[in-house]
């Protein structure tokens, strides 16, 4: 049996994972970093400080919980990017050295293919995963993309955001409103009671596929702004039924653009990826719209939705069999591509 080692370290979550040769899950340890919520959001600086410490006990755990030892591991994937430099450094450092150590091959990941390959994560041999192609709903607080699936290896951005992501939408109007960081979480948990029909938000006409959210985020924040020249206590007495009204505009932004998708490809299977699609109202409405479509959908566990070092050793797996290994220089990238 062939096992491949996955870690992660593209944010501020320190992950490690393997994977047998059959992309069947044996460990997922992943070590988050509470210091950011003091903050209001990540400071990179801490980030890869943070990184450096958890990084040897991570992967340690994650090869002991998988039943194996370092002399069984086949090859390491890693995620090279995009995500913070510093924190991608901590990583791809730790994985150079170790595949160099065990004289192992070395798959560099990107980050976001592992968010979508996040659907092959199996818990035994019977878990159901996509066909080929699918559409996935890519949404997350740094990226927010319609991707065509043709293969593991071979992907398609149809249609993607010009500004801000979806994510980072939910976390910025929650700290305008004054709850904690994440704020995306929050958003969600007060959503579920109030009303959503409450106030209504900025919905930008871009072209194509793509996205745009900075729109939204000003007609909030001006929305917030007149009110409390009359109420002071306005955000105290209407947070839910805020929440509500955003997150119900953000997933009609969403949907809107991947339902257009749907229909110019025609695939049969969708899907939906990334740290957004823990969102209960994302997840609802996606569902129904596959019952409505006669569409086979694909949502994934909450603890696969963030960032983690399972998808990475499944996009590994994949890049591994098919004998695309990395290069020992091959330097992160923090920038966006797919």
């Amino acid at each position: 049996m062939q096992y491949i080692l996955g870690i992660e370290s593209s944010c501020d979550d320190t992950s490690a994972a393997v994977v047998d040769q059959r992309g069947v899950l044996l460990s997922n340890v992943i070590a988050s970093q509470k210091v950011h919520e003091n903050y209001g959001g990540v400071v990179p600086e801490l980030a890869s400080r943070a990184h450096q410490q958890n990084i040897v006990p991570v992967v340690s755990e994650a090869i002991r919980q998988a039943g194996i030892s370092c002399g069984n591991i086949s090859a390491i994937a890693f995620t090279r990017g995009p995500g913070l430099p510093g924190s991608l450094h901590v990583g791809t450092s730790f994985a150079k050295g170790l595949a160099l150590a065990l004289d192992v091959p070395l798959v560099d990941v990107n980050h976001l293919h592992g968010h979508v390959l996040a659907h092959f994560i199996k818990e035994d041999e019977n878990t159901p995963v996509p066909d080929f192609p699918f559409l996935c709903l890519l949404i997350s607080g740094g990226n927010s993309q319609i991707v065509l699936v043709k293969s593991p290896n071979d992907m398609q951005i149809l249609g993607q955001t010009i500004d801000d992501a979806a994510g980072e939408a939910f976390d910025k109007c929650a700290k305008v409103m004054g709850l904690p960081y994440p704020g995306g979480p929050v958003i969600d948990s007060l959503a579920a009671q109030g009303d959503s029909s409450r106030f209504k938000f900025a919905k930008p006409h871009i072209p194509d596929l793509n996205y745009s959210f900075s729109g939204l985020k000003t007609s909030f924040l001006y929305t917030l702004r007149d009110a409390l020249k009359t109420d002071p206590q306005f955000i105290e007495n209407n947070k839910a039924d805020l929440a509500a009204s955003l997150q119900k505009t953000i997933v009609d932004i969403l949907m809107d653009k991947f339902a257009k998708a749907v229909k110019a490809t025609a695939v049969k299977t969708i899907a939906i990826s990334g740290g957004v699609s823990a969102n209960s109202a994302v997840r609802d409405v996606v569902a129904d719209y596959a019952r409505r479509h006669h569409l086979k959908a694909f949502i994934p566990k909450r603890v696969f939705t963030t960032d983690n070092a399972a998808m990475i050793a499944v996009a590994g797996l994949y890049k591994f069999l098919n004998k695309e290994f990395c290069d020992i220089t091959a330097p992160p990238f923090s920038r966006v591509h797919i």
